[in-house]
């Protein structure tokens, strides 16, 4: 699904890069709107749906939080087309990392509120 879901990320960029459009018969296109915006809208996306995320989670509310979370990851896969970084290198991260369960660390104790 996350694949099919970069894939018209992917093609989305296309079009606005091969007719600098943000709408395709008839209908505005909010990816092409966020790549004609460029990375600065991309990134402040990311971030209000990212305090949107953490808000849902304070408020207890596993639907909007989903809604969030979706949202999110959506808008980072925007950012990975944006800097030409394959969603595929990132989920390679985390196979990467889930190799190293059981692979305690130490923590230091800093805000003990957090």
């Amino acid at each position: 699904m996350l694949k099919g879901l970069e894939k018209v990320i992917l093609e989305r960029k296309k079009f606005f890069e091969e007719t600098g459009q943000v709408e395709e018969d008839g209908r505005k296109l909010y990816t092409c709107y966020l790549f004609q915006k460029g990375i600065d809208k991309i990134l402040k996306k990311c971030g209000e749906e990212c305090t949107e995320m953490v808000i849902a989670a304070k408020n207890n509310d596993n639907k909007e939080l989903t809604l969030e979370i979706s949202d999110l990851l959506y808008h980072i896969m925007v950012l990975c087309v944006e800097q030409n970084l394959p969603f595929n290198d990132v989920l390679s991260e985390l196979d990467e990392r889930s190799k190293k369960i059981g692979n305690c660390k130490i923590f230091n104790q800093v805000d003990k509120n957090s």
